[in-house]
């Protein structure tokens, strides 16, 4: 099996409402994505909150590590949950190809559709793991 890093970005806005894109297979997601070679988890996690909602994030702790075997697609995944502030962009979509929706939804909508956060997206906020870039050695 094929090791893939995914990085997810969790935005919440004043309203307590939780940024979320839906792809092009069906399903809704945080925004984020594969990261790339050469890229740390970090960068990955900005670029791919750009590529997808217009918006420049900037990076806080890490909330979540998820491991799944995907069998269907031969790839040994591990997501990385950080949560993000949009500090600056207009929001669009700016891969109809990827993206086909944009969201703001209640957090008690965005637990139903990430069943994956099996304690709810509350308890992201209580706890976090310690996450150190300790860059090119």
């Amino acid at each position: 099996m094929e090791e893939v890093k995914v990085v997810y970005a969790l935005i919440k806005n004043t309203d307590h409402h939780l940024l979320m894109v839906h792809n092009h297979e069906g399903h809704w997601s945080l925004p984020g994505g594969k990261v790339e070679l050469d890229e740390t988890l970090i960068e990955a996690t900005i670029r791919e909150v750009h590529e997808e909602t217009g918006y420049l994030v900037e990076v806080g702790k890490l909330l979540a590590i998820n491991e799944s075997k995907l069998t269907s697609r031969n790839h040994h995944a591990l997501f990385f949950t950080f949560e993000a502030q949009i500090i600056s962009g207009v929001e669009e979509i700016a891969l109809p190809d990827e993206i086909t929706n944009i969201k703001w939804v209640p957090i008690d909508i965005a637990n139903g559709r990430m069943p994956y956060y099996s304690e709810g997206i509350d308890k992201l906020y209580e706890s976090h793991a310690l996450y150190y870039d300790q860059g090119t050695i």
